[in-house]
C-alpha cells in the first residue's frame, strides 16, 4: 500500500487476504457445520493473521494521517501536551493507591500485633502466677482473651497444668521454641492452618496458647476499613464487605503485603512468605485516621471538578492558538510547496506571496532569491556536467595508456593494476618488451592529483616507450637503466614547469642470466621477496624532473626461482586509519608472504582491499598502484 492510498483489494497485502480468506472459510464451516474439527485451527490462524493485518493496517493509516503537516503539528501537541498531563495524573492515582493502600497495611499490621499481644499478657501471668492460686490466674486470662478471640486453646504445664478447653488435643510446641508469641502455620488434619500464639517458659512452667485466625477475627481489627483477609488462609467473600463509596471518585481499591510466618512444627525451617489482603475504599482509610467521616470527598470533588473546568478552558484556549498558529505556518509552507512545483516545470520566474515579517516571511523570501539563482546554478551544473564528461573521456584515453597484459616471458611473470583516487590518476607503470628476449618494466608517481598529473604521467611514458623504440631501430643491444632515466630526467625537465617531478623506478631483466638491472629515482623501494626474507631495492638517485643535471646509478640483483618483486606507489602504504596510523610496508610484508604461493592478481587484489578496509572511507586517500614480477 502507497502513502495517500486508500482502502481496495487491489492494495490489499498477502497478510490481509489471507485474513479475510481464512475468516470466510471459518464463516462457513461455523454456519454449514462441515468440518468442526477445522474450526479451531482456522480460529488460531484467523487470530494471529487478524493481529499481523490489524498491525500493517495501523502502520497505513498512521503514515497517511501524519502526511499532512496540519496532522503532523497536531500529533506533536498530544504528545507534548496532552500525553504528559496523562502520565502526571496516572502518576497521582498511582502514588495515592500506594500511599492509601499502605496505610491501610499499616493499620492492619499494627492492630494484628496488638491482638497477639494480647496472648502474650496471660501466658507471661500464668507462668509467673503463684502454686496456692493458679486458677484465679487462669480465669483472668480466660476473661482477657475472650474479648478478643472467640475460639482459642491453652495449654499450661508444670507445677500449675490445665487445659482449655477440657477437651482440647493441643500439644506442647517443640522445645526449640522459647518465650515467643505472633502468627504461626500449624498442620490440622493434614493441612497448613494460620494461627495467633503465644508460648511462655519460666522455672519449669510453660504456657501455651493458641487462636486460629479466622475472617470472623480479622474484621474486627479495624472496624469501617473494608475486608482483611490472609490470601489462601482465610476465607474471603466473593464481593468484600467494603463501605460504601463516599462519591463518584471514592475507588475501591485492593492492597497486597508480604507476611513472613514460621511452622509450629519445624522452628528453624525458612519461614513461608503470606500476603495480607486489604479490601477498602479512600474514603475507609481516611475516616480511620482522622476518626469520622468528613465531608473532606464532597469538598476535594467540588475542588477537582473546577480544576477539570479551568483545565479544559485553558486547553480550548491553547487549541484556539495552536490552530491558528498552525494555519500560519502550514499555510506558509504549502507557498512554498506550490513554488516547488513551479521549480520542477523550470519556471524559475515564479515567486511566492510574502506575508509578514517573521521567520517563516524570510523563508520565503529565501526561496525567492533562491529561484533567482537556480538559471545560473543550471548553468554551472551544465559545465560541471561538460567537464565530468571530459574527464571520463580523459581516464578511457589514460586506461588505453596501461598495457592491456604483460609481454610474455619464460622466466619471469608480470602483473600490475592502477586505481586512481580521481577520475584520473598521476600513477604510472608500464611493461617493454626488449630484443634478445629481454623484457623493462617501470612504476612511478607523479607529484599531484588530477589532470595535469594525468598529462604528466602520460609524458612520462611517451618519452620512455620513445627511447627504447629509437634504440630497438638503431639496432643498440645494450640498455642502460640509469641512462635510460637520466634521458627522462632531463626530458621532463625541459618540457614541464619547475614545480613538476615524479619518483621512478626502471628495471631491465635478462632472460638469459635472470639479473635484474634497476634505477631507483626517489621512489618508494620495491620489496624482493626470497623465501622469508625481504631485499629492499632502495633509492640510486633523487626523483624526475627537478634537477637537470641529476646522476643515476644502476645496481644489479640475479633472481631465483620463487622470488617474488613487489613494486608500489605511497597509495599503498601511506593512507591512515582513523586513529592516524598508517598502513605501513609491515602490513604489505605480511600480505606478501601470507599470498606468496597465490596468483599475482590475487595478492594485488587482496593488498588493495586491505587498504581499503584500513582506512574505513569509501573514497580512496591517494592513487594506489602495484607491480608484481614474479620469478618462474
Amino acid at each position: 500500500m502507497r502513502k495517500g492510498d486508500g482502502l481496495s483489494w487491489a492494495l490489499l497485502g498477502r497478510v490481509e487476504k489471507a485474513f479475510l480468506a481464512v475468516l470466510a472459510l471459518y464463516a462457513l464451516d461455523f454456519f454449514t457445520g462441515i468440518l468442526p474439527s477445522f474450526q479451531l485451527p482456522l480460529a488460531i490462524v484467523g487470530f494471529f493473521l487478524g493481529v499481523t493485518a490489524l498491525v500493517r493496517l495501523g502502520r497505513f493509516a498512521g503514515r497517511n494521517l501524519i502526511w499532512r503537516l496540519r496532522n503532523r503539528l497536531i500529533v506533536a501537541y498530544v504528545f507534548i501536551a496532552v500525553v504528559p498531563v496523562v502520565l502526571i495524573l496516572a502518576l497521582l492515582a498511582g502514588t495515592a493507591y500506594l500511599v492509601v493502600g499502605q496505610t491501610a497495611v499499616y493499620l492492619v499490621n499494627t492492630e494484628l500485633n496488638n491482638r497477639m499481644r494480647v496472648l502474650t499478657f496471660p501466658a507471661n501471668a500464668m507462668v509467673r502466677a503463684p502454686a496456692r492460686d493458679p486458677q484465679a490466674a487462669f480465669n483472668q486470662a480466660l476473661a482477657g482473651l475472650r474479648r478478643f478471640f472467640p475460639t482459642f486453646e491453652l495449654l499450661a504445664t508444670g507445677e500449675n497444668a490445665m487445659r482449655y478447653p477440657p477437651d482440647s488435643k493441643l500439644e506442647a510446641p517443640p522445645e526449640a521454641w522459647k518465650n515467643t508469641a505472633g502468627l504461626v502455620l500449624k498442620k490440622v488434619d493434614g493441612r497448613n492452618r494460620l494461627f495467633a500464639w503465644a508460648h511462655a517458659e519460666q522455672t519449669g512452667n510453660e504456657v501455651t496458647i493458641l487462636a486460629p485466625i479466622t475472617h470472623d477475627v480479622l474484621a474486627t481489627l479495624i472496624p469501617g476499613i473494608g475486608d482483611v483477609n490472609f490470601k489462601g488462609y482465610t476465607t474471603r467473600a466473593a464481593q468484600p464487605v467494603i463501605p460504601a463509596a463516599a462519591n463518584a471518585l471514592d475507588f475501591p481499591l485492593t492492597f497486597l503485603a508480604p507476611v513472613d510466618v514460621p511452622f509450629w512444627e519445624a522452628p528453624n525451617r525458612p519461614m513461608e512468605r503470606i500476603y495480607l489482603l486489604v479490601d477498602t475504599r479512600f474514603s475507609a482509610v481516611l475516616g480511620v485516621i482522622f476518626g469520622q467521616k468528613a465531608d473532606w470527598s464532597d469538598a476535594l470533588l467540588t475542588l477537582l471538578l473546577t480544576v477539570i473546568v479551568i483545565f479544559f478552558l485553558v486547553e480550548i484556549a491553547a487549541l484556539y492558538a495552536g490552530v491558528k498558529v498552525t494555519r500560519s505556518i502550514t499555510g506558509a509552507v504549502h507557498e512554498l510547496y506550490e513554488g516547488t512545483l513551479h521549480v520542477q516545470k523550470a519556471d524559475f520566474g515564479y515567486r511566492i506571496p510574502v506575508k509578514g515579517d517573521d521567520q517563516l516571511a524570510e523563508l520565503g523570501e529565501s526561496f525567492n532569491a533562491m529561484t533567482q539563482n537556480l538559471g545560473r546554478l543550471i548553468i554551472v551544473a551544465k559545465e560541471k556536467e561538460r567537464l565530468e564528461s571530459e574527464l571520463a573521456i580523459a581516464r578511457e584515453v589514460q586506461n588505453q595508456l596501461f598495457p592491456k597484459s604483460a609481454p610474455p616471458a619464460k622466466t619471469i611473470q608480470l602483473s600490475g593494476v592502477c586505481n586512481p583516487a580521481r577520475m584520473v590518476s598521476g600513477d604510472y607503470y608500464d611493461f617493454m618488451t626488449l630484443p634478445d628476449h629481454d623484457l623493462g618494466f617501470a612504476i612511478g608517481d607523479v607529484a599531484g592529483k588530477g589532470i595535469s598529473a594525468a598529462l604528466l604521467m602520460a609524458s612520462i611514458q611517451s618519452t620512455m616507450r620513445t627511447q627504447l623504440a629509437a634504440a630497438k631501430q638503431n639496432g643498440s643491444r645494450h640498455y642502460s637503466a640509469a641512462e635510460i632515466v637520466a634521458t627522462l630526467n632531463r626530458q621532463l625537465y625541459a618540457t614541464t614547469s619547475p614545480e613538476k617531478y615524479a619518483t621512478f623506478f626502471f628495471a631491465l631483466y635478462d632472460e638469459l642470466s635472470h639479473s635484474l638491472t634497476y634505477t631507483n629515482a626517489g621512489h618508494l623501494a620495491p620489496l624482493l621477496l626470497r623465501g622469508q626474507n625481504f631485499q629492499m631495492l632502495e633509492s640510486t638517485g633523487t626523483v624526475v624532473g627537478a634537477f637537470p643535471t641529476a646522476r643515476y646509478e644502476e645496481k644489479c640483483v640475479t633472481l631465483e626461482a620463487g622470488d617474488l618483486l613487489v613494486a608500489y606507489t605511497d597509495g599503498i602504504v601511506e593512507p591512515e586509519n582513523v586513529y592516524g596510523e598508517q598502513f605501513g610496508e609491515e602490513h604489505l610484508k605480511e600480505l606478501m608472504i601470507k599470498y606468496s604461493k597465490a596468483e599475482s592478481a590475487e595478492l594485488i587484489a587482496r593488498t588493495m582491499e586491505a587498504v581499503v578496509q584500513w582506512t574505513g572511507a569509501g573514497e580512496l586517500q591517494d592513487d594506489m598502484t602495484m607491480l608484481v614480477a614474479r620469478r618462474i
